[in-house]
C-alpha cells in the first residue's frame, strides 16, 4: 500500500452529479451522501469517508464525487478543476493536507513547482454548517491531474468527521511519462507516490468495498 499521509481527499469528477453518484454507487454497493455547492466555483460534490489501514486517529481522508452543479449554470471553461470538462466518470486528481499550507507553497515555488494561487473558498453542508478552507489553484490541473493541490481546513472540523458511509482505501498510484520529473514535484508538495512509467500522467486507487475491490483511475 503506498498511501501518503498527507492525504486529504479523492476527487472523482463526473459530467452529472446524479448519475455519477448512482454509478459509484452501483460499483461499490455504498451511496455518498451529499455535501453541497461551491458557490462561485460551479461545482458541486457528495462524499465517502475512506479509512486508511494503519492510520490511527480521527478520521481525515475521503472521497469526493464532484461535477457541475447545474443550479450554477457556469460556462464549463470557468468551472473549478477542469470539472466543466469532464465527459466520463474518472479519478481527476487529489489534495494533500501539509502541515503548513504557506511553507510548502514556498517551497514548492523553490522547486519550480507551479501550484498556482491561493484562494479562500467555502460550502454549507445540508445542515447549515458552514465549512472553510483555503487551497491552491491551478488554470490547469498540473501533470493531468496527478500533481495534487494543497488545503488546509482552518479551524472547520474536517468533512471526513462527519456522519459519512465508509469504504477502504488499500492503494493509491500513479503512472507518469516523466517519472523522475513527477517524483520530484511530488516531493517539493510532501505527497510521496509510487510512480511507475506509462505512456500519459494518470492516477489509480484501489478501493475496499462490500461489492469487493473496485479501481477508480484517470479516465
Amino acid at each position: 500500500m503506498t498511501v501518503p499521509t498527507t492525504l486529504d481527499h479523492l476527487l472523482w469528477a463526473v459530467p452529472d452529479l446524479a448519475d455519477g453518484v448512482a454509478h459509484l454507487a452501483a460499483l461499490t454497493g455504498v451511496e455518498a451522501v451529499r455535501g453541497g455547492a461551491h458557490p462561485g466555483l460551479g461545482t458541486a460534490n457528495h462524499l465517502l469517508a475512506l479509512r486508511v489501514p494503519g492510520v490511527a486517529g480521527p478520521r481525515r481522508t475521503y472521497l469526493e464525487v464532484i461535477g457541475p452543479d447545474p443550479e450554477q449554470s457556469l460556462p464549463a471553461d470557468r468551472v473549478s478543476l477542469g470539472v466543466g470538462h469532464v465527459r466520463a466518470p474518472s479519478l481527476h486528481t487529489w489534495a494533500v493536507r501539509p502541515a503548513d499550507l504557506d511553507a510548502t507553497v514556498r517551497a514548492a515555488a523553490a522547486a519550480g513547482v507551479d501550484v498556482g494561487e491561493v484562494r479562500a473558498t467555502e460550502r454549507t453542508t445540508p445542515d447549515g454548517r458552514l465549512l472553510r478552507w483555503r487551497m491552491t489553484s491551478r488554470r490547469e490541473l498540473g501533470l493531468d491531474g496527478v500533481q495534487p493541490f494543497l488545503i488546509d481546513w482552518r479551524d472547520t472540523p474536517h468533512p471526513a468527521q462527519g456522519d459519512l458511509p465508509e469504504l477502504t482505501l488499500l492503494d493509491l498510484t500513479a503512472e507518469a511519462r516523466d517519472v523522475a520529473a513527477t517524483e520530484r514535484v511530488l516531493t517539493a508538495l510532501g505527497a510521496p507516490l509510487r510512480v511507475t512509467p506509462g505512456p500519459r500522467d494518470s492516477l489509480r486507487a484501489v478501493l475496499g468495498t462490500p461489492r469487493g475491490e473496485v479501481v477508480l483511475a484517470t479516465a
